[in-house]
């Protein structure tokens, strides 16, 4: 398995992967050592952050490989059909996948999704427009969103 450790603008950023693709990309508060080289088997990963954060990235089309349950990821492909700047509710969630009953079920599994920022499980939030839940705290959550979608000033006259 291998690692490298990034700086981003919402922490230390850790990526984990593979020649079969990336396994987990989690931010942490802890200050971790930065890497000093990446992995090949990264590199395209790590690229695309950077764009992402920059704003020249919508999209990520990087080699995924995230280890879970079938249904997991089921729930996890849905994510990655929210478009960039939207958001959708766990209720809205659970009907696209065919079961409204499993709405706890599909908060679970979102909650699991080792792949932060890339599978934009962060454009999940409850159906009162709350940011409820994200693994990585919900300022994390919020900065993704606002990220995505940022307040345009409005003319006053």
């Amino acid at each position: 398995m291998k690692r490298v450790i990034i700086n981003t603008p919402l922490g230390y950023t850790k990526i984990e992967g593979d020649e079969y693709g990336v396994k987990s990309i989690t931010v942490s508060d802890e200050v971790l050592e930065l890497s000093k080289s990446i992995p090949h088997e990264l590199e395209s990963c790590v690229q695309q952050l950077k764009e992402y954060f920059k704003n020249d990235r919508k999209k990520f089309d990087f080699k995924m490989n995230p280890k879970g349950t079938d249904f997991q990821k089921n729930v996890w492909h849905a994510l990655l059909n929210i478009p960039y700047g939207k958001t959708v509710s766990y209720l809205n969630l659970s009907k696209q996948l065919g079961n409204v009953k499993a709405i706890r079920a599909v908060a679970n599994a979102n909650s699991k999704n080792p792949l932060w920022i890339a599978v934009p499980c962060h454009r999940v939030i409850g159906s009162d427009g709350s940011l409820t839940g994200y693994a990585g705290g919900l300022h994390r959550k919020k900065w993704l969103l606002d990220h995505e979608n940022p307040v345009k000033q409005q003319l006053l006259f």
